[in-house]
């Protein structure tokens, strides 16, 4: 059986949650290849060791649907909103809970808007919110940087790319960890 990042912690059961990776939504966002980039990675580290991945879009019929490099192969739900924050949705909400999910890894754009409200709403449904401020951004550097603050001094688990990807693979020992590692290499390349 595969031990998967749900099973390695506890046996708690971890998502990942990608929010509003659309193209009107990152064009005016500088850094926006790097931080897709880490998306990426963060998304092909996920679909070898975790197992439920969840996607919002922001009033897609106007801002356009999720990139196509950022949709997974398998064992992902879509969820369409125009609030937001996508914990609003109580699709998701009833989702979360029917998965059992306990830890949300949470990347995205932008994290002043979309990404701090669902935060701030997904910490009042008593999850462990882990936040990936190198897979995440803002416009403008500031509203970034406060957003990231306000959502920690609220109980959010700073992390980034690579360390969450580590935290989820745990050992050396672990079978995927040569396609982990690899994974990472090829990151350090771009």
């Amino acid at each position: 059986m595969k031990n998967s990042f749900k099973e390695s912690h506890l046996s708690e059961i971890y998502g990942l949650l990608i929010i509003d990776v659309q193209e009107r939504i990152i064009n005016p966002i500088e850094n926006k290849e790097l931080i897709v980039s880490n998306i990426e990675t963060l998304l092909e580290a996920y679909q070898l060791l975790g197992d439920k991945i969840y996607i919002s879009e922001q009033n897609p019929s106007k801002l356009g649907t999720t990139l196509n490099n950022l949709i997974p192969k398998t064992n992902f739900e879509i969820f369409e909103k125009m609030n937001f924050s996508v914990a609003k949705d109580e699709k998701l909400i009833q989702a979360l809970k029917n998965d059992k999910i306990k830890n949300l890894i949470i990347c995205g754009f932008e994290t002043h808007i979309c990404i701090q409200q669902s935060v701030l709403d997904l910490l009042n449904q008593n999850l462990n919110i882990y936040i990936v401020t190198d897979a995440m951004s803002s416009r403008k550097y500031t509203d970034h940087n406060i957003s990231i603050k306000r959502m920690i001094s609220k109980g959010a688990i700073l992390t980034t790319t690579e360390s969450i990807i580590f935290e989820m693979c745990e050992t050396a020992s672990r079978q995927e960890f040569k396609a982990i590692s690899n994974i990472i290499k090829k990151r350090s390349h771009k």
